[in-house]
């Protein structure tokens, strides 16, 4: 299937599952974090941590509506620290546990694009169309992550997690790129890997809201708020003549 991007001038893409393996940068991650956890407290903190991620061990996925699906890592810190509350650590001992063990992912080493981002970008924006970033994740890392993979260039606007606007699944974070560019939201597409990209999409009032299976989400959860699911961004590229 290719998607027409008649009358889009700008498309907004997540970036964690729906241009990155979401996989490679996060399952990793919380594995150590809970063995880094572990053991600065002393305690087994990994059922209620990976439970809180929604980061299934025996099958190794991380499940749509949990909380590495779409919370900022600030986010995801205090939620850790209120967990490591609940397994009876006083504040002061919270904090030095998350401290000796709380870390970001390598978002460089990490990052795995999932199609040939440079052709992809190169040909949407052919037509005069514009490209941006909402992610989720911190604006250091993305910065880093995209310019490692050559389309640093290619974006005209990124907007994250630590910027200081509302994060999905608001609509702020399509609204402040479509100010910044000059771009309508109905002349908007908004494409994403998880039910939180897609109802940020549908709250700013976009012309196409586009579901990928690359993420976090399934046809399923996806299908009841996209307007098409496809396989994978590179559905978006016209299939060559």
């Amino acid at each position: 299937m290719t998607v027409r991007l008649d009358g889009i001038d700008l498309v907004v893409f997540d970036k964690d599952g729906t241009l990155i393996d979401f996989g490679a940068m996060w399952r990793a991650w919380a594995v150590e974090v809970a063995r880094r956890l572990d053991a600065a407290t002393g305690r087994s903190v990994e059922g209620p941590l990976f439970a809180m991620f929604g980061y299934d061990p025996v099958a190794r996925v991380v499940r749509p509506g949990g909380g590495l699906a779409a919370t900022p890592m600030a986010r995801l810190r205090e939620r850790t620290a209120t967990l490591l509350g609940e397994a009876g650590l006083g504040p002061a001992d919270a904090e030095q546990a998350l401290a000796d063990a709380w870390h970001a992912p390598d978002p460089v080493a990490l990052a795995h694009p999932l199609v040939d981002l440079v052709p992809l970008l190169r040909g949407l924006r052919a037509d005069g169309r514009r490209i941006a970033i909402a992610t989720s994740d911190d604006r250091a890392p993305t910065e880093r992550t995209m310019a490692a993979l050559g389309m640093a260039d290619l974006v005209d606007a990124t907007v994250c997690a630590d910027d200081g606007v509302a994060v999905k699944p608001a609509p702020d974070m399509v609204l402040d790129l479509c100010r910044r560019l000059s771009v309508r939201p109905d002349r908007t597409a908004v494409v994403g890997d998880s039910v939180a990209d897609l109802a940020m999409g549908r709250a700013a009032g976009v012309a196409m809201v586009v579901g990928v299976l690359t993420g976090v989400g399934d046809a399923a959860a996806l299908g009841d708020m996209a307007d098409v699911v496809v396989a994978s961004v590179a559905e978006l590229l016209p299939t060559p003549d």
